[in-house]
């Protein structure tokens, strides 16, 4: 195999996924050129990415594993809870056990064509999601805090499995019977909770989309309705629109 053209051995090595790569370092380590060497060291690297990856994951499946005695485990997660505008949203979602997902994150800090990659994962893979949101008008009414309990609530009582536990980010859901664990930067240490920030966040931001073609002058397509300096000047030059909370532009309204 050593005497195949540099050019098949590269489309070879680009056909090949990471359980095949370990036959083709096997099959052209010994090749002394250096488009294929450079091919090998380019597989010997995928797999160290890859193992990295797993051991990653392993270590965010660490609660999921200490609660494995419980049939299904549920990681609750909000988004929005800082903006100016929109309405704050929480998911629920139960990920089958052992899931082998790679690459979820908090979805703070994923791309944005990373969270729509994961999102579809997720939906395809998850025994149970549950989307929870509540509008502005809830928010100004009972505070954010309040208004992201009871979208967690929503979010846990529309999945169609009852769980057996709650991983939650940072937070206790008050008035809820189901056994809970508050994770303090849970995004980043549980598995499901981190599922749950990835499609709490792209459901959202494809409303807030939604939202940029009924008010084009905020940018929503762009801040989603967070602060930024071109959505607050908007705020005081045409005022705010129907989705903006008042509890929160006080400072940029008259």
């Amino acid at each position: 195999m050593a005497s195949l053209p540099i050019i098949a051995i590269k489309k070879n090595y680009q056909e090949t996924d990471i359980h095949g790569l370990d036959a083709f370092i096997k099959a052209f380590q010994e090749d002394d050129r250096a488009g294929v060497k450079q091919l090998v060291e380019q597989s010997i690297k995928r797999i160290e990415a890859y193992n990295k990856e797993l051991n990653r994951i392993a270590i965010m499946s660490t609660y999921e594993r200490k609660y494995d005695h419980l049939e299904h485990i549920c990681g609750i997660d909000e988004v929005g809870r800082g903006p100016l505008a929109g309405p704050v949203v929480t998911a629920a979602v139960i990920l089958k056990k052992d899931t082998k997902l790679l690459y979820i994150n908090d979805s703070k800090k994923l791309s944005e064509k990373m969270r729509e990659m994961l999102y579809d994962q997720i939906m395809e893979e998850a025994i149970a999601v549950s989307i929870g949101l509540e509008s502005v008008e809830t928010i100004d009414t009972i505070n954010i805090l309040q208004a992201t309990y009871k979208a967690m609530k929503k979010a846990v009582n529309g999945l169609k499995i009852q769980p057996d536990m709650l991983l939650v980010d940072a937070v206790t859901i008050p008035d809820i019977n189901i056994k809970q664990l508050s994770i303090i930067k849970g995004d980043e240490k549980s598995i499901s909770i981190a599922a749950a920030s990835i499609v709490a966040k792209v459901t959202r931001d494809r409303m807030m989309k939604d939202y940029h073609e009924l008010f084009s002058a905020y940018d929503f397509d762009k801040n989603k309705g967070y602060g930024s300096l071109a959505h607050t000047e908007a705020i005081k030059k045409v005022g705010p629109c129907s989705i903006h909370r008042r509890s929160f532009i006080k400072n940029f309204i008259s």
